[in-house]
């Protein structure tokens, strides 16, 4: 298991979108990882927007690679910019679901420079469930009989019917 505890929470302040030919475009992202200056995070992952707090592993963080192999970062240039961290995703941090590729999100409550949480966040609770009127009923409550149904139906005709003699008066009224 990868020592997690260099992993940071950092705030995107900024991305600069970069086109490599053939391949997935790029986001060199300035993040605010809580100590110093920002430092620039090359990233491919689509959910990555300014705003967005992402679980990092910044340089001299162990990792592991796609062959399972444990590695140190290392600052690197990527496409051409140089990136001194990574996001990581759910897998990365040992959450147990979540996109391979996808940067982890937490939520706002946790600041820059603060350690990741242990397992993944779910969705903010809510205090209590809103109040259901008293009224309403469920739309499959009841089935209705042959009975009801033919009495439903008579009295839609005889509606449809009332108002068609309602509009014949009418035009005859206005003749």
């Amino acid at each position: 298991m990868v020592d997690a505890s260099r992993y940071k929470v950092g705030l995107v302040l900024s991305i600069d979108n970069r086109e490599v030919s053939g391949k997935k475009p790029l986001k060199a992202c300035s993040v605010n990882i809580g100590a110093g200056e920002p430092i620039t995070v090359v990233t491919t992952a689509s959910n990555v927007r300014e705003g967005s707090r992402i679980v990092i592993a910044p340089v001299g963080s162990t990792i592991i690679n796609d062959e399972g192999e444990e590695m140190t970062l290392k600052k690197t240039s990527i496409g051409g910019v140089s990136s001194e961290g990574m996001f990581c995703d759910a897998k990365m941090l040992g959450w147990g679901s979540g996109s391979i590729g996808v940067a982890a999100q937490v939520p706002e409550s946790y600041e820059p420079g603060d350690a990741p949480p242990t397992s993944k966040p779910g969705a903010p609770r809510k205090e209590e469930p809103a109040p259901v009127a008293a009224e309403v009923q469920g739309l499959f409550e009841k089935k209705l009989s042959k009975e009801e149904k033919k009495k439903l139906a008579e009295e839609r005709r005889n509606a449809r019917k009332a108002a068609k003699e309602a509009k014949k008066k009418e035009e005859k009224a206005d003749s």
